[in-house]
């Protein structure tokens, strides 16, 4: 494991036998490496977890309900590698079907166990997230930035799909979507029309636009952002996700910068705007919302008890609200999944209204 400082790590295989680079983040949830593995927001990143032992559990069935794996976040691996400290070759869990090891063989990805996670995780602390490479033997390869490409068109759909068959028709924009959002949304009575991160949805017939989490910097998908500034106009119900938090917030006329390191964890608390109400969440994203510059008809929603940062950003007067944050968790805590019932009961209201 070498970073782009030059500080390097030797450790023992346990997955693929390929070198490959990225953008070397940390994560510090204790469980959910299955959720995490399959998260499409992590495409480009060789993935440190900060917990010691991983792998005890093994890895899910691969099991589908409404055409959805029930316990993946995608139909893939999106991490580039994985760090660990200890792996555990012996597995038990009523659900496992495999070990972390043979599945990340299958899906071509590597991963290294015996190296000080963290002491790398105190380096990317002090310095920020660093460009790393896994490197095997003599197969020597380049650093490459993942966030210098569009990684979003990396990790949508590239055709509209259909899910549910509920009675409030939703748009969701997929920019690297997790399958929890959409069961989120099936099972408060919605049709689900999951569309490419640049498709001009307006003319397609819904109730309410998602906007989902994904991968990479927001300022690369002008394409999205310039939809949603169209829909705006009709007043549908809007609510996005992590990225979808910063796509909003820049059709709006904000900004978004990069943080030095991210949040990816389990309990990141946030703080709900105007009142002392804190709330656990799971989080996955390296850039943030600068509220600053949040035009005078906006405002923030949840802010960062830790370090001050955007959470969320609504609107003053129509239904368009956004979290940084994951309220459908998957993995993480489920404290903040009523957000989805605001949402829900914005686009029934719209509906009554409409009529």
């Amino acid at each position: 494991m070498i970073l782009e400082d030059g500080t390097t790590f030797e450790g023992k295989s346990f997955g693929y036998e390929k070198s490959v680079a990225g953008e070397v983040v940390f994560y510090t949830a204790m469980t959910g490496y299955p959720e995490s593995l399959t998260d499409p927001s992590y495409t480009g990143q060789i993935l440190v977890s900060t917990f010691p032992l991983i792998g005890n559990y093994g890895v899910p069935s691969d099991s589908k309900e409404e055409n959805l794996y029930e316990f993946y976040e995608s139909n893939k691996i999106h991490i580039t590698g994985l760090i660990v400290s200890d792996y555990s070759f012996e597995y038990s869990h009523w659900n496992a079907i495999k070990s972390l090891g043979d599945w990340l063989k299958e899906q071509k990805v590597p991963g290294l166990f015996g190296i000080d996670t963290r002491a790398l995780t105190k380096i990317i602390r002090v310095k920020g997230s660093l460009l790393g490479k896994i490197e095997f033997d003599d197969e020597v390869i380049d650093f490459y930035d993942p966030n210098q490409e569009n990684l979003v068109a990396i990790a949508s759909t590239d055709k509209v799909e259909v899910y549910g068959n509920g009675e409030h028709r939703i748009v969701l924009v997929d920019c690297g979507v997790k399958y929890n959002i959409i069961r989120c949304l099936i099972k408060r009575n919605a049709t689900v029309i999951v569309v490419p991160w640049d498709y001009d949805f307006n003319n397609e017939d819904f109730d309410g636009i998602f906007l989902s989490n994904g991968p990479g910097d927001p300022a690369l998908c002008d394409a999205t952002v310039e939809n949603i500034r169209k829909t705006m106009d009709a007043e549908k119900p809007i609510m996005g996700i992590c990225l979808g938090n910063q796509l909003l917030a820049r059709a709006a006329g904000a900004e978004t910068y990069k943080l030095k390191f991210g949040h990816r964890s389990h309990n990141q608390p946030v703080l709900l705007q105007g009142t002392d109400r804190c709330f656990i969440t799971s989080q996955n994203h390296g850039f943030a919302v600068d509220t600053k510059t949040l035009p005078a008809d906006w405002e923030p929603l949840f802010t960062n008890v830790n370090d001050q940062t955007n959470e969320g950003i609504r609107h003053k007067t129509k239904p368009f609200f956004s979290t940084q944050f994951h309220p459908e968790a998957a993995s993480g805590p489920v404290d903040t999944e009523f957000l989805f019932d605001d949402f829900m009961n914005n686009v029934i209201e719209y509906k009554k209204n409409k009529k």
